[in-house]
């Protein structure tokens, strides 16, 4: 391990949410496989819509076929992946378009999904780090207010 792998090290054995743009790929890949964390790297370029990136994730994570394709679907899909994987996984958006009119009332959502699976995972001794780079530079959280669905 090198000591700049160090505070990544540190940040993806905790789990949470890091919101920057300047994290290497391999720097990422490295990390969560020195930590024995599944990594699912996802290239959000080309997802303009809500729906475009919730098949982004779907893809890469290899959600069953039944995938709702809404928030609710989404984190029970994350959390069931969680679940299978030994100590935990990383989740990346890169790219992620958060200022495009198709996701702008949805991105919120999307990381709110994220910040209850790190919380499911530490319920669970697991790990799961959701790293979110945007096209636009570094998105800082907005909490959505509590309710009993994502998508409702």
């Amino acid at each position: 391990m090198s000591d700049t792998a160090t505070p990544l090290h540190a940040l993806l054995k905790d789990g949470g949410t890091l919101y920057r743009t300047a994290l290497e790929p391999v720097t990422l890949q490295r990390a969560a496989h020195d930590l024995k964390l599944a990594l699912f790297d996802i290239d959000c370029t080309r997802a303009r819509t809500k729906s475009a990136v919730l098949r982004a994730i779907a893809n890469a994570v290899d959600f069953p076929e039944h995938f709702g394709g809404n928030l609710d679907a989404l984190y029970d899909c994350l959390t069931d992946t969680l679940l299978d994987q030994k100590r935990g996984m990383v989740l990346a958006l890169r790219h992620l378009h958060e200022n495009d009119p198709g996701l702008v009332p949805h991105v919120a959502g999307i990381i709110q999904v994220c910040e209850d699976t790190v919380d499911f995972a530490r319920e669970n001794g697991k790990v799961f780090t959701f790293v979110l780079e945007t096209e636009e530079g570094v998105l800082e959280p907005t909490p959505l207010p509590p309710t009993s669905s994502y998508d409702g």
